[in-house]
């Protein structure tokens, strides 16, 4: 080929060439929250649903699941239940970690669904063929003249 050789600098990559940059968790963020992102941010970047209007979303997620973790690990130390006294006798009440534990598993599955984080909301978000009501209710109702 004759003429000069291109250089790089000039060269324009092509859309499958470009790799997405996986974003930085934000400052405020608890160690244990920063090592979910580590996890995960890649593959959410990569499956492109982890766009820079998303990331506060996405770390709010972290966060439950650094919460669901700590809880854990306290009722691993301390057990499940507690024993009171009162005047029926003993009683076993939850210790305050459980409920801690259940409102981060809860934020997990609502926030977590957005991305597609179980295995019915991934397939929830890649099946884009939704339809066109209007159509279909139009092909209904001239089927059954």
């Amino acid at each position: 080929m004759k003429g000069q050789k291109p250089k790089l600098s000039v060269v324009v990559p092509m859309k499958g060439d470009e790799t997405p940059q996986v974003p930085q968790p934000p400052d405020w963020m608890t160690d244990e929250g920063r090592a979910v992102w580590a996890r995960l941010a890649e593959g959410l970047v990569a499956k492109g649903r982890l766009a820079p209007s998303h990331e506060d979303l996405f770390a709010a997620y972290c966060e439950a699941a650094a919460d669901y973790v700590r809880a854990t690990a306290c009722l691993a130390l301390e057990g499940m239940y507690y024993t009171v006294q009162t005047r029926n006798g003993h009683q076993e009440k939850k210790r305050a970690a459980w409920g801690l534990r259940q409102d981060a598993l809860a934020n997990m599955r609502q926030v977590g669904a957005l991305f597609g984080m179980s295995p019915v909301d991934e397939a929830r978000l890649q099946n884009t063929d939704q339809g066109d009501l209007f159509r279909d209710l139009m092909e209904q109702l001239n089927g059954s003249d």
